[in-house]
């Protein structure tokens, strides 16, 4: 079966920093662009950051950059997103998903996603 598994959500205070991870089961990352997107209740879903099939290009949004950093480790078939500087409003629950790999790009448009993870929940909150 192919899955992507997000992992590493939790509860964190404001200033916090988690890591989390995607991790691909029954097929192989590398051939994918990736991205993390998140949901905010009576929201819609946003792209965060993508990483490009080689890891060369990165994309993210104007509300992460300088806080999240994106990275990708094809011999262990994951790819991470760390979080720091979290802000209540980083609350949602963050799906990674794969993207056609074109060069040395990616984007953060939810319509390009072609599989999507089962999400794990984010909470900033003092």
């Amino acid at each position: 079966q192919l899955r992507l598994v997000e992992s590493g959500g939790g509860l964190v205070q404001p200033g916090g920093s988690l890591r989390l991870s995607c991790a691909a089961s029954g097929f192989t990352l590398d051939y994918y662009a990736i991205g993390w997107f998140r949901q905010a209740p009576g929201k819609e879903r946003e792209g965060v950051s993508c990483i490009s099939r080689s890891g060369i290009g990165t994309n993210y949004a104007d509300s992460v950059k300088g806080r999240f950093t994106i990275s990708r480790d094809n011999a262990e078939n994951t790819v991470y997103l760390q979080m720091n500087s979290l802000k209540p409003e980083d609350t949602a629950v963050y799906y990674c998903a794969t993207q056609p790999a074109v060069l040395n790009i990616c984007n953060l448009l939810p319509q390009t996603v072609l599989s999507w993870g089962q999400g794990t929940q984010v909470t900033v909150s003092s």
